[in-house]
């Protein structure tokens, strides 16, 4: 998942980093980090990490309050994460891409190599505490992107979880991409912030205990922390968004480990059982 599609793939994104760090002053080394399927690159750079993305050239150009710049700018400097240095953005005659210097972050990510874990990392309880009270603060801040757009509610719900889409979906400020591929162990720190913003209310915490439910333990550690939100209606929404979103991923061909714990969870909450397509008709 977190690699590169195809040598073509890999050449221009070294290709894109080499250019971004020439422009922005830094001297890399140390192993590369590729996100998923190599449409990331990070790579650290002393105290820094530079990490570059690319979009299609049509997506040029970053829109205020979004992403990582968005978040550097409006998220409360009490939530954990990488503190943003600087940009470095240009487009070529198919591809933009966006390059951003951060903190390199000493301690390790629970899940380096896949968003769901397998076994218990053997969080502390701080851990738990201040997860619980980033995400509260978060809520605070003023998100302008809306993450899982109601259009794809409307159609993942029936195709995804053979229900209704909700006729209400309450939204709040959040991560949006709140797994263990972007959480450090103790201390605390939230990585990749591309996706923040107006997210159901719910949804980072059922995303992250979807991505929990092969270990047992930590799924009702969350449910425990974040019963004040995924026990409500309103929270059972979100929470079903996130499913729906991963039953998308494995129609998609991902997460067959992690399928038959999803539409097991699903029909729990809804008393239907999930279809789960052969194949994802449904654009996020």
């Amino acid at each position: 998942m977190n690699s590169p599609l195809n040598e073509e793939v890999q050449a221009l994104m070294e290709a894109a980093h080499t250019r971004a760090a020439k422009a922005l002053g830094l001297t890399c080394t140390g192993p590369l980090a590729w996100g998923f399927l190599g449409v990331t690159l990070g790579r650290r750079a002393g105290d820094r990490w530079l990490r570059v993305s690319r979009s299609a050239k049509r997506n040029a150009g970053r829109k205020r309050g979004e992403g990582i710049v968005g978040a550097s700018l409006f998220v409360p400097e009490g939530v954990p994460r990488p503190r943003l240095y600087g940009v470095h953005d240009w487009t070529d005659d198919e591809w933009a891409f966006e390059a951003e210097v951060l903190d390199y972050v000493t301690q390790p990510v629970v899940s380096p190599h896949r968003a769901d874990i397998d076994n218990d990392p053997g969080l502390p309880d701080e851990w738990w505490t201040d997860l619980r009270q980033a995400l509260a603060l978060l809520t605070e801040a003023e998100g302008v992107k809306v993450t899982v757009r109601d259009g794809w509610i409307e159609r993942a719900f029936p195709q995804f979880l053979g229900i209704p889409a909700p006729v209400k979906v309450e939204r709040v400020t959040g991560h949006g991409d709140l797994h263990w591929g972007n959480l450090t162990g103790a201390p605390l720190c939230l990585l990749d912030w591309e996706r923040w913003g107006l997210v159901p209310l719910g949804y980072d915490a059922g995303l992250l205990h979807v991505n929990s439910l092969l270990v047992p333990d930590v799924a009702d550690r969350i449910r425990q922390e974040f019963a004040a939100v995924l026990d409500t209606p309103a929270g059972r929404i979100g929470e079903l968004a996130a499913l729906a979103e991963m039953l998308q991923a494995v129609a998609r061909g991902w997460y067959s480990d992690l399928a038959p714990h999803l539409v097991a969870r699903a029909e729990a909450l809804t008393g239907v059982r999930p279809p789960v397509p052969v194949h994802s008709e449904v654009s996020a």
